[in-house]
């Protein structure tokens, strides 16, 4: 285990598993390690929850680029009754996030809404997003952890690193209930950018940040008509 992570193996992926949330979640070689500043987004979300409370109906909560899971899971433990779908692309990130989300929801192999139910459509009220954000020509200034065993597919986010988040926002106003929310991870530098991009998509605007986390997120908000 010491040579594998002298050799540059992120250490999650060494000891198989990761904590998040306060969750232990399963790290297979190969995957995208969750990292701790996106727990601010699972915390938004969760608040998010909580100001328009569903009644006796569930939550109906979609992780997209989910890789291990994470963000449907701790969603899935933090609010009462959840309703969680989750895809990714990678067949071992899905693999991953099946084990972990195992008794919690459904997970799906295929390129972001693709394969999730059609019967979805217009009842999501939280639709969370951890999507490739570093731009192609900064992915080789990436740490060895990074750059090397993590999947590219879960890095790369094109010329100005938002292409992957401008498909999941073109899309989002479609799938969210009236009133529900889109949460997507992005850089300080990306966030002003974001958020013109999600008002292009019908959706209300704002912007999150933490300090203390280091992290930034954008959320858009469906109106309620």
């Amino acid at each position: 285990m010491v040579e594998r992570r002298a050799n540059g193996l992120p250490l999650e992926q060494v000891l198989g598993w990761a904590e998040f949330c306060g969750l232990r979640l399963v790290v297979a070689p190969g995957v995208f390690v969750p990292r701790r500043r996106t727990e601010f987004l699972v915390r938004q979300a969760e608040a998010l929850a909580h100001e328009s409370p569903a009644g006796n109906a569930p939550t109906v909560v979609v992780d997209l680029c989910c890789g291990t899971g994470a963000l449907g899971v701790a969603l899935a433990e933090a609010l009462d009754h959840v309703e969680l779908y989750a895809s990714d692309i990678d067949a071992t990130a899905v693999r991953c996030a099946r084990r972990n989300v195992a008794g919690r929801g459904v997970v799906y192999q295929g390129d972001l809404y693709e394969p999730l139910p059609t019967r979805l459509r217009g009842r999501v009220d939280l639709l969370v997003a951890n999507t490739p954000y570093v731009p192609t020509d900064e992915i080789e200034l990436l740490p060895t952890e990074a750059r090397v065993h993590e999947p590219r597919v879960a890095l790369d986010g094109g010329t100005d690193g938002l292409d992957v988040m401008r498909r999941v926002t073109a899309e989002a106003a479609l799938w969210l209930a009236p009133g529900g929310h889109l949460l997507v991870e992005t850089s300080e530098r990306q966030a002003p950018r974001a958020l013109e991009i999600i008002a292009g998509c019908g959706l209300r605007p704002r912007l999150a940040s933490s300090d203390e986390l280091g992290a930034t997120i954008v959320i858009g908000t469906r109106p309620d008509s």
